[in-house]
């Protein structure tokens, strides 16, 4: 394992990321994906080297419609968990051509069987790998679906920042983050899909995740959904001190850039060093 603290494993130039805070069209894998696409030049047009997208955003977060939708709605991996699906073709053309890592949330079925609710990292050289699978699955609904990830922490690296992906929930549980940051990530990236009225705890989780773990936050959240369970954004991006960086306005349709600094991601964990000073056991 990695020195979560060590200042020379840092990395060396600023990360510009960008939010995609918008509405998916439900069970429209192509249509997204064209979508997507179109945000993802957006982002590179005001430098973003890295895209986050919502939560199963590549279906729009309707765990109900996907119930009852057929196979060919949901992406399949393979083995090596390499996703090809000419719908999602246009999204990992603009990677090639903007020089963009894209992390968006899809249903996976994996070749055992197994659906997930999954992250899909989209890369420069245009390839598809599912990424992360999340772990801590929202109530019965989620659970009826899709199976839980497993595994160690996964890692996505971009031009030197180690990026841990969660999907919303794994929000709530400080074990994750911190499990995140005790394997050298300097950022955690978490697609969501908090439902209107509900965004306040996300702000409270990933304030707290990133000061408790001085590493950045990401948070993207999407608009609209099902009329039971509409979402209202209010995606954020927050420092490793917990102080907020950058945050849409809710129901706003927007593509929200900030930057992560090395400099601030040192200067925080020389003041703050609860990861250097970490106790994992009672003292004697």
């Amino acid at each position: 394992m990695k020195d979560p603290v060590s200042l020379d494993a840092l990395p060396v130039r600023p990360l510009r990321t960008a939010v995609v805070q918008n509405a998916a069209r439900p069970l429209d894998v192509a249509a997204n994906a064209q979508e997507t696409a179109a945000r993802c030049e957006r982002a590179a047009a005001q430098g973003a080297r890295l895209v986050v997208l919502p939560e199963l955003h590549l279906t729009a977060y309707d765990v109900r419609g996907l119930m009852d939708a057929p196979a060919s709605a949901v992406l399949s991996a393979d083995g090596a968990r390499r996703v090809t699906d000419r719908r999602i073709a246009p999204l990992a053309d603009a990677t090639v051509r903007h020089r963009v890592t894209v992390v968006v949330g899809a249903p996976v079925r994996h070749p055992d069987g197994r659906l997930t609710n999954s992250l899909l990292a989209v890369t420069p050289d245009g390839a598809v790998t599912a990424l992360y699978d999340k772990r801590h699955l929202w109530q019965d609904t989620e659970a009826a679906l899709f199976t839980p990830g497993t595994g160690d922490p996964a890692t996505l690296t971009v031009d030197g920042w180690r990026l841990a992906p969660g999907v919303c929930y794994d929000m709530s549980f400080p074990e994750h983050a911190r499990a995140a940051a005790l394997s050298g990530a300097h950022a955690v990236l978490y697609a969501s899909a908090f439902a209107a009225g509900t965004e306040h705890r996300a702000a409270v989780y990933c304030r707290a995740r990133a000061l408790e773990n001085t590493v950045y936050t990401v948070f993207a959240n999407p608009l609209d959904g099902p009329s039971g369970r509409p979402c209202e954004g209010a995606s954020a991006i927050h420092a490793p001190d917990g102080t907020t960086l950058a945050e849409a306005a809710p129901g706003e349709d927007t593509v929200l850039v900030a930057d992560l600094t090395p400099g601030r991601l040192a200067d925080v964990r020389r003041h703050l060093r609860m990861l250097a000073e970490l106790r994992t056991s009672a003292p004697a």
